[in-house]
């Protein structure tokens, strides 16, 4: 294969090793929680100790799939590791991925189980699909793999179905995105492309600022930006932190706005807006339940490259 970094993930899951074996080696139960894939088929086998031959099916969107096959052959090591090494392939003309082959590994610790993974393939369309690998499906694939570990991890310590996570996630996204368009937007349009929208007119209004209105209105507008770009950037205590600070700066914001009574009567008021951003900030609030994280798993090999 071409050189280049193999994806690993790695995560410590809280379980026995019988039942992460049987959730992770039956079809039925893997592509439940695995995101990369839709479908997942067994091959009957001729006899016994014939490798497990499979088929798999991923829907990317737009009714198209990507199908292709592989097989798998589990191992007992020293000390009780499990290994199931796998080869895949698609012969299907849209699919980047042509070949590939890497493991599973399950190790025994006084902690849980060590569940790790490491798998390499070759890409289609020569130049551009090798580059279209390294700068997007690579990474989005090695994030797929850490995401759907954490929610088998879930799944098997606090009994959290794979597809409740998924929901939660993506309401949890639709939130945080929706807060990062409206202050991003609140920021670029009326204060920095278009300030003779009438947010001019209140700072003119302000004693003390005369001559450095604009200046001023810059400045929040770049501030917003970045308080928007936050609700992308921070994650767990992080994020609910800054959901408690966006409530709290509503609130005077909306307060502020009391010099100019004019405002509470306009389209998207600060009565009307500050409340609905502060709905989906308290909605998140209120999301107790922990989500799934790719960033939960370790992305490099203890052993530094070797394999585990």
């Amino acid at each position: 294969m071409a050189k280049r970094k193999p994806i690993y993930v790695e995560i410590v899951i809280k379980a026995p090793m019988e039942t992460l074996w049987t959730y992770t080696q039956t079809p039925e139960i893997h592509q439940q929680w695995d995101l990369r894939f839709s479908e997942i088929t067994y091959i009957p086998k001729s006899y016994e100790e014939q490798s497990q031959r499979f088929v798999y099916k991923t829907n990317i969107g737009f009714g198209l799939s990507i199908a292709g096959e592989g097989e798998t052959v589990g191992s007992i090591e020293k000390e009780g590791i499990l290994t199931s090494s796998l080869k895949f392939s698609s012969a299907n003309p849209i699919s980047l991925i042509s070949e590939g082959n890497g493991y599973w590994r399950y190790v025994p610790t006084d902690d849980g189980i060590r569940f790790l993974t490491r798998y390499d393939y070759r890409t289609r369309f020569g130049v551009f699909g090798s580059w279209l690998d390294r700068f997007l499906f690579r990474p989005i694939m090695g994030w797929a793999t850490a995401w759907s570990f954490d929610s088998l991890r879930l799944w098997l310590e606090q009994g959290t179905l794979p597809h409740v996570s998924f929901r939660r996630s993506i309401i949890e996204l639709i939130q945080n995105l929706s807060l990062f368009t409206i202050w991003v937007y609140q920021g670029l349009v009326p204060k920095l492309l278009v300030p003779d929208s009438g947010e001019m007119d209140i700072l003119r209004g302000m004693a003390g600022l005369a001559g450095y209105e604009r200046p001023i209105l810059t400045l929040m507008g770049l501030g917003e930006i970045g308080f928007g770009l936050l609700f992308l950037i921070l994650r767990g205590q992080k994020r609910k932190v800054l959901h408690k600070t966006n409530i709290v700066v509503l609130i005077l914001l909306g307060l502020s706005a009391a010099a100019h009574p004019a405002t509470y009567v306009a389209p998207f008021n600060p009565i009307t807006l500050n409340l609905a951003m502060i709905a989906l900030s308290m909605v998140s609030l209120l999301g107790t339940a922990v989500l799934p994280s790719a960033a939960r798993c370790l992305r490099s090999s203890r052993e530094g490259g070797k394999q585990a």
